[in-house]
């Protein structure tokens, strides 16, 4: 079936009662979409649909006599004023006419608007006066925008022409302020995307670098010259032949990512989500592999808004330089090649670039220049066509490029504007072929929100701040301020991802890549040796932190043997902390940073005991029980209940609570304790913990009781980070849960605190009842897959370290601890992480005789684990 085949197949209808015809032919329009898309270019289907929906709408006009009303306009706009559609965009129709309607036009154009619905065209439409049209767009930018490109689909001309004079005459959007308004309406849409469009679900039409951007150059351009094409623009001098045929491209690359992810959905959807992103790749001919379909796809999705954006930054300026007249009002010559324009880097003549080297120089320029904000658009456009020449081979093969790399890298102001520069405009990419392997690189899960480059990216921005001293994080901006030679960190911090995508350890194929890369720009043996430790070791740090006991002596000595010095230490606290920064902006919160604040001070008082952490772990508690017994006395509480108090527990206890924490524990504890079997103490405590909200459960042991609270609150949208599992020495279980938000956030409200103590409480109490938890697993989950995987460790006689990795699915922890209970095996501890999608949780047991499990008993709980959560 052709097009035209389609529109005759319209006009064959007699009457506009037909429903069930209009229904069937565009039933058929989209099969034709559908059927041509893998044949033909987008271009033809997108102005081919646009076409179709014109005669559509038209035949309809005629059929309800509509053409009779002699006065009346219907006008297309917005995209579809453009000719351009989309399988499922909206159509957006203005109905115009010179004045109010008769109550009998009213109802025709009512019904023509029914009709359209009951077809099941997607249509929003606006019926108004000329006056009333002009009056809104002079007050509304948006609606202004929409009529730039309006277009007469049938009724009357004059009625059309004369809307577009008054649109255009005194007292409307003049070219000057709908730029402005244009280009700060874009600066807050990107915004909402962090200014960045190398997330993991895109959105093809309106993030940053995507066909808004597209769209907006061609808005401003056209509203100024009064023109509807592109063509019309060159022949204006708004862009080059070359930068319009490139616009054109870059269209045409994600309008066929839009059009078949509107085929997948078969709704308006623009987002590229995760659900849909292996369909798609497979419509446009990635292939059926899955992630590595995808990964190509996205690949080249990227590296086409990475164009995009550039041609969207340097046409706008040009525009309000070059056409609006924008006058500088600051100039300062800097060399013979550059000058300050505003605060922007602009050139004085027309070959800056004409060596690799004089790219990297202009770095070293805006490093050393402070002044500088930002590239005005004659640099941004040798620098464009300086990249295609110099194409052939990547700048770190030539030694004049590579010195000065290394003088980029130990300048101190470099890594603010320099750096963004670097990244956004592909000079990274252009001078490491590393690099180049990672950009626009998908990472598949929940975790991670950005693309590889642009994670690490974020990752060097962090370090960059601390140093700047006012980051919030005092310990990381202490560290680097102090270090003799930042720039090692900052090597580091470039490659710690970049073996990413390379089918082995990233950490080993990353340490052996920058090894390569000290020995090639001159570092030396000492240096080379700290940088690709910490490329191999960057998970370390939070590993550990997350996924083990790290009050255990041993586990310190392991981590602190590991790292052998207290600058090895800080490189890595750095490192980690700002790459967990870097990963996902909803992640980072204070339990994490909790975590690797105590592990880092352990680690610290190991090394300066000289691995002695047993010594230190005696330290902390004299020093904890010192403190909460101060605090217990200022409040009243006798020295005698103190101190029995403190002998029904281990030293355990000590170590792994704060003094705060046990003061508040001993306070509510001996305050309503009236030792009875079924007494049970459930308390909260927004204060205690600063990383979250500590739950107390105190009494005598109940069966599947941490399964029960971990079903409850997960039930209510908590998630546990961590659980401490402990009896007193006289037999009362002591459970002590740090709760947070699902969304990683504090629970700061009192209603919602007490909610949840009472559910909790209300739970415990119901002898034998099992808690039913109806919780959903989210929309992006559901496309993950997160094999069940179980390890053993088992450094103690009398217990077994399980850390456990599996899908974080409602009821994870219930499932887990009712299973512990069938298998008669008692819970210790319990360490909670959700990376993303995938929980990572870390649990200490024992069997029934109070000791380590059994070989078999392993294997049975390993095969069981994965039956329950596989």
């Amino acid at each position: 079936m052709s097009l035209q085949t389609l529109i005759n197949q319209v006009q064959l209808i007699q009457s506009i009662d037909d429903i069930p015809a209009f229904k069937a032919c565009i039933s058929d329009s989209y099969d034709w979409l559908e059927n041509e898309f893998s044949r033909v270019d987008v271009d033809s289907l997108v102005l081919g649909r646009a076409e179709f929906v014109d005669a559509l709408l038209s035949h309809a006009w005629q059929l309800l006599d509509l053409h009779k009303e002699t006065k009346i306009a219907l006008v297309a706009v917005g995209g579809y004023g453009r000719g351009q559609l989309q399988p499922y965009s909206d159509i957006d129709l203005l109905l115009l006419s010179p004045s109010a309607l008769s109550q009998s036009q009213q109802n025709t154009i009512g019904q023509f608007i029914t009709f359209l619905w009951d077809i099941g065209l997607d249509i929003g439409q606006s019926v108004r006066t000329i006056k009333e049209t002009v009056s809104l767009a002079r007050s509304d930018v948006t609606i202004a925008t929409n009529l730039v490109e309006a277009r007469l689909l049938t009724g009357n001309q004059d009625t059309f022409l004369s809307l577009n004079k008054k649109l255009h005459g005194r007292g409307n959007w003049t070219s000057k302020d709908f730029f402005i308004a244009k280009s700060k309406e874009q600066q807050i849409r990107h915004s909402k995307f962090k200014g960045t469009s190398y997330n993991l679900e895109p959105n093809v039409k309106e993030s940053p670098g995507c066909l808004r951007d597209i769209q907006n150059i061609g808005w401003i351009a056209k509203k100024h010259f009064k023109v509807m094409k592109g063509t019309e623009l060159v022949e204006r001098g708004y862009f080059t032949e070359q930068e319009f045929e490139e616009l054109l491209e870059c269209r045409s690359n994600l309008w066929r990512i839009r059009f078949a992810l509107h085929l997948q959905a078969q709704r308006s959807e623009n987002r590229l989500l995760f659900d849909y992103q292996n369909d798609v790749a497979s419509r446009l001919g990635y292939g059926d592999d899955g992630k590595a379909s995808v990964e190509r796809m996205m690949k080249s999705f990227f590296r086409t808004v990475r164009r995009i954006s550039e041609l969207n930054e340097m046409l706008l300026q040009r525009f309000g330089h070059d056409v609006l007249h924008i006058k500088v009002k600051n100039r300062v010559i800097i060399n013979p090649s550059f000058e300050i324009a505003d605060g922007l880097l602009a050139t004085r003549h027309d070959n800056v670039f004409n060596e690799p080297e004089d790219i990297l120089q202009s770095l070293l320029l805006i490093a050393d220049t402070p002044q500088i904000e930002g590239l005005h658009s004659s640099v941004l456009s040798q620098l464009r066509l300086a990249r295609r020449k110099f194409h052939s081979q990547y700048y770190c093969e030539n030694s004049r490029c590579r010195a000065l790399f290394i003088e980029l890298m130990q300048h101190p102001n470099f890594f603010g504007l320099g750096w963004d520069i670097m990244h956004k405009h592909g000079i990274l990419q252009s001078y490491l072929p590393q690099w180049d392997h990672i950009v626009g690189m998908m990472q598949f899960d929940l975790f991670h929100a950005y693309t590889v480059d642009e994670h690490t990216h974020r990752l060097v921005k962090n370090v960059y701040q601390y140093s700047q001293g006012n980051s919030g994080f005092p310990r990381c901006s202490r560290i680097v301020r102090n270090l003799d030679k930042p720039e090692l960190l900052y090597i580091a911090s470039i490659f710690h991802d970049i073996g990413k995508g390379r089918n082995g350890d990233h950490s080993k194929l990353g340490a052996q890549d920058v090894a390569e890369f000290c020995s090639m720009h001159g570092i030396n043996d000492k240096d080379a040796e700290l940088i690709a430790w910490l490329v191999e070791s960057h998970l370390m740090m939070s590993v550990i932190a997350q996924r083990r006991d790290i009050y255990d002596p041993d586990v310190i000595n392991e981590f602190a043997g590991n790292v052998r010095t207290h600058n090895h230490l800080n490189h890595l606290y750095v490192l980690t902390l700002a790459d967990i920064r870097a990963t996902n902006d909803n992640l980072w919160n204070d339990w994490k940073a909790t975590l690797l604040r105590e592990l880092y001070l352990l680690t610290q008082k190991a090394l300066d005991n000289g691995l002695e952490c047993k010594v230190a772990l005696q330290d902390r508690i004299d020093e904890h029980q010192t403190k909460a017994k101060r605090l217990l006395v200022n409040r009243g509480v006798n020295e005698s209940q103190i101190e029995q108090f403190w002998k029904r527990l281990t030293d355990d206890y000590f170590v792994r609570f704060k003094p705060d924490q046990i003061a508040w524990h001993a306070g509510v504890i001996l305050a309503a304790h009236p030792m009875t079997d079924d007494f049970l103490l459930v308390e909260a405590n927004e204060h205690t913990a600063k990383s979250g909200t500590e739950l107390l459960v105190y009494g005598k042991d109940k069966i599947n009781l941490f399964a029960q609270v971990a079903s409850v609150l997960d039930s209510r949208n908590c998630s546990i980070h961590d659980a401490q599992i402990m009896k007193t020495n006289d037999g009362y279980v002591f459970d002590s849960f740090i709760v947070l938000e699902q969304s990683g956030d504090r629970i700061d409200s009192t209603s919602r605190l007490t909610s949840l103590k009472e559910a909790v409480t209300n739970q415990l109490n119901k002898p034998g009842e099992e808690h039913q938890n109806r919780r959903k697993m989210s929309r992006q989950m559901k496309q993950l897959d997160v094999p069940t995987k179980v390890r053993f460790y088992s450094n103690q006689p009398d217990q077994t370290l399980v850390e456990l990795e599996a899908l974080d699915a409602p009821g994870l922890l219930a499932k887990v601890g009712n299973l512990l209970v069938e298998m008669e095996f008692s819970l210790r501890m319990a360490k909670i992480a959700t990376i993303g999608e995938r929980a990572e949780d870390l649990f200490i047991i024992s069997n029934n005789e109070d000791k380590a499990l059994t070989q078999n008993q392993q294997v049975e709980l390993k095969k069981r684990l994965s039956e329950t959560l596989d």
